[in-house]
Parts: structure tokens; sequence; C-alpha cells
């Protein structure tokens, strides 16, 4: 943009506003604020009484972010101000908002900067914008990398894009801020202390190559797991050695809010062999579930296992065929890390993820449920019907519909959706074959409560049988 020279660029607010009663902003009137502390900041007004013009509430400035009124001496209006004008000419360098004043009471801004100059505030820092349309506004900086980000103005992450700003000034630190410039104190500081970190040689005998330790701790599983290997013991979440605080550690590596390194360390024991004997146990359970006579005691061909499962499906999904099958889960046996793993992979994607199961029955289950979903999705819904029922509580969701559904080959299922305030979930069960084989509707109920325990899904026995409707839809005289 042509014109005013930000960097040279003040502004001037000559006419505010005391905090009283009958001179308020406008509900949700975007505002600069100065603090009794004489601290500038921003924020939208939120009265407490919308009614009448009082001077109590508060100004959101952000997500959970707030100034109370009783923290304002003064406000101007930011949304009834624009520079627009100004931008355009060149030489401008001092704007006026408001006649001048003489009595010392004008707050002026400056020290502008600009995206363009690869210019950006520090992570939370609340700031002074001059809008690329003109517009005056503040929002603090919310720092997504290092050069993006936005600014946070209002609730609900309203925010200014930053591809929108022509320039920003810092306005005056809070405590948000200097807890991000106090986080970031500590982080350098945990930097600096971990290039050159101390090493406890009774806790590092073996050295800092962590290989070392897996490797004694599986020598030690071999007795037991002959099957074993460091590749099985990995697959819960590995340990490393790694500098915390200045000095080397046991731990778990993982990264948090804002790419923030945060280290789990070990803490269990003092010496190199106590960690290894750890190990041992942490790492147990995934090498007893990679017994690969169990896991694979059909062979290394997935046609086995799927035939199995199939086989188990057909004997109650009777309508089942292969082809149904083909647009779902795909499977496979596959070499990983030189494991050999049960992969699975969904539709058209084909990218194959390990099934972690640690015998031939329990992967020849998964693929049972797998077939089961998509059996019922096979099988068109042809007549519906809500069981009625007045407030039903299940361990503290309500339940909001009990739905039965006739399928096309004959054959029914039960669709049972509850929720709370704020989530909510449904669940569908196939309601087999052998529930029909019985003359009595009360012996169907037995059976078919095994599948829809009244208990857990809300509908017990005596509410069912109050109803017959559901028992005629059911085919049942």
């Amino acid at each position: 943009m042509k014109g005013c020279d930000y960097k040279n660029l003040t502004i001037s607010f000559n006419k505010f506003h005391n905090l009283v009663d009958k001179d308020v902003p406008e509900y949700g009137e975007y505002c600069l604020l100065e603090l009794k502390d004489g601290r500038l900041t921003g924020g939208s007004w939120n009265p407490s009484d919308w009614e009448h013009k009082t001077a109590e509430g508060s100004f959101i400035r952000g997500t959970g972010e707030t100034v109370e009124a009783s923290e304002v001496a003064r406000w101007h209006s930011l949304d009834k101000d624009t520079i627009a004008g100004c931008l355009e000419k060149d030489g401008v360098n001092y704007i006026d908002i408001g006649p001048e004043t003489d009595d010392g009471s004008s707050v002026e801004v400056e020290g502008f900067k600009s995206f363009k100059d690869k210019d950006y505030p520090k992570s939370e820092q609340f700031c002074f914008l001059i809008m690329k349309n003109g517009d005056l506004a503040a929002g603090r900086w919310d720092k997504l990398d290092e050069e993006d980000g936005e600014f946070i103005y209002g609730s609900a992450l309203a925010s200014h894009n930053m591809e929108d700003v022509w320039a920003w000034a810092p306005l005056s630190p809070d405590e948000f801020f200097e807890m991000e410039q106090e986080s970031e104190r500590e982080e350098k500081l945990e930097e600096e202390m971990n290039l050159n970190p101390s090493t406890d040689k009774n806790k590092f005998k073996y050295g800092t190559d962590i290989e070392v330790y897996y490797d004694k701790a599986l020598e030690k599983l071999l007795v037991k797991y002959p099957w074993a290997t460091k590749n099985q013991m990995k697959k819960v979440t590995p340990w490393e050695i790694t500098p915390l605080h200045g000095k080397n550690v046991f731990g778990q590596v993982s990264t948090g809010y804002k790419n923030a390194r945060i280290v789990d360390e070990w803490t269990d024991g003092e010496s190199a062999d106590e960690f290894i004997d750890f190990l041992c146990e942490y790492t147990k359970s995934s090498v007893e579930n990679s017994n690969p006579e169990e896991k694979f005691k059909y062979g290394t061909d997935i046609k086995v296992y799927l035939q199995k499962a199939f086989d188990e499906v057909k004997k109650e999904y009777s309508w089942l065929e292969p082809q149904m099958l083909e647009d779902g889960w795909h499977y496979d046996i596959q070499r990983i890390n030189d494991e050999w793993e049960f992969v699975t992979a969904y539709g058209d994607n084909y990218k194959y993820y390990i099934r972690e199961c640690g015998s031939a029955e329990e992967f020849i289950k998964t693929a049972i449920r797998d077939h089961q979903e998509e059996a019922l999705e096979a099988n068109p819904v042809v007549d519906s019907y809500d069981v009625p029922f007045g407030h039903v509580e299940i361990h503290g969701w309500n339940l909001e519909h009990y739905r039965v559904y006739k399928l096309k080959s004959g054959d029914y299922k039960v669709s049972v959706q509850a929720g709370d305030r704020v989530t909510g979930g449904t669940r569908e069960f196939f309601i087999t074959p052998n529930c029909f084989k019985t003359k009595s509707y009360e012996t169907f109920l037995d059976r078919y409560l095994e599948i829809v325990p009244g208990e857990h899904f809300g509908l017990k026995k005596k509410d069912l049988l109050a109803d017959g409707k559901l028992k005629k839809f059911l085919g049942f005289k």
C-alpha cells in the first residue's frame, strides 16, 4: 500500500469515555481500554444488564478471557473509527482520532511493525491493529508456527487473519503474555542445560545407547519367550535416553501444546540393572502377545483365516455372500519390521495398518465382527417400528430412540441411541434366527434380551411385553 509509512506512524486517541453509568459502549462494541493501573488493552463490551446502561459487566478479549469493568478506567470505541483516507496519503506520520486536548488525557500508540518485513508479535502478545481497509482493531497473537498465526479478539476463537492486517503494535503486557514469556525463558534455559547433560555412572553403566539396554532385557525375555524380538518389545511406547534438566535420563518423549517437549522420566529405580528389569516387565505383555505359533497357527495364508470367519458369520447371517465383502475391509499377512503381522485396510484406500491380535482366534473374531457389520449393510431395511417409551435414563445417558428394523431377508435388527447434553452414541444389534425358533413370545424375549440387555439399553422384559404393536411387528400373534 502506498502512502503512509507505518514505521514512523503515531496514532493519538483524544476522546476517551470514563466507564460510568449511562456512558458505556453498546453491547458487543470493541474498544481500546485504559485500565486503572495505566495499561492499554482491548475488548468487546458484555454488560451484566442489557436493558439499562450501567457500568457493570466485562470486556471480552478472547475465548474464556475477560477484563472486568472494575479494572477499566476509560474506553474508546474502535468500531466507529477508520483511517483509510490517511493510509493513502504520503508523508502522514501522526493521526489524531478526535479533537486534540490540552489536558494530557490523550493516549498514543506507536512502534508499528508489518508482516511484510517478517516482523511477528511474540506469542500471546496483545496488539493494536490497523487493518488493510483502514479499520482499527486489537487482538492476542496466536502463534501457529514461526511465520503464521492470527489475532484472537473475541469469544468462540473469533480472529483477525494476519493477511488482513496492515500494521500492528504491541499493547501493554498482561498475565497471559508474561506466563508465555516465562515459559519461553524456561524452555530456553532447559535447552542450554541440555547441551552438555551430565550422566549418572551407576544408572548408565552400560553407556547411553538405549539399544544396549533393550538387548540386555531381550536376553532375559528369551529365557521364557524364545520367540521374543526387540521389535515386539517396542510395540508398546519405547523408552529412550534423553536429556532432562541438564542430566541424562531414561524417558518417554512426547509433544504437548504448542510443540512443547514433554519427558516422562523413569523414576522407579537408581541403577541400570533395575531399569533393565523394569524394561522386561514393561514389554512382557507385548512379547507374550506375539507368539507366532499362536498368532499364525493356521499358516500365513490370509484366506484360511477369512474363510473361517466367513463360515462362522454365514451360520446366522444367511444372506451373506462373498461379493458383499469386496468393498469393505481388506486383509493380509505381511512382514513388517521383520515380524509377520495381520494387516487391514478399508475401502479403496488400500493403505494397510497393523491389526494387533495375539492369536489366530483373536484375529478371526475381529474379522467376524467386520463381516457382521458388512452383512447388515448389504441387507436393505424394508420396514421399521419405533418402540415407545417415557423418560429412560441409562447410566447417566437418556434413551433417545429404540428402533426395530425388518430387513429384506426377513430378519430383524435393533438400533438403540442414547446421549447426554454433550455427546451420544448409537449401537445396532442383529436379532439372530435362534431367537425366533420358539412359539412363545416370552421365550423369544428372554433370548432377545441376551442380545440387547434391558439393564444396559433401557427397556426390560416387562416394558417390551406390554407393547402389542412390537409383538405383531416381530411376527408373533
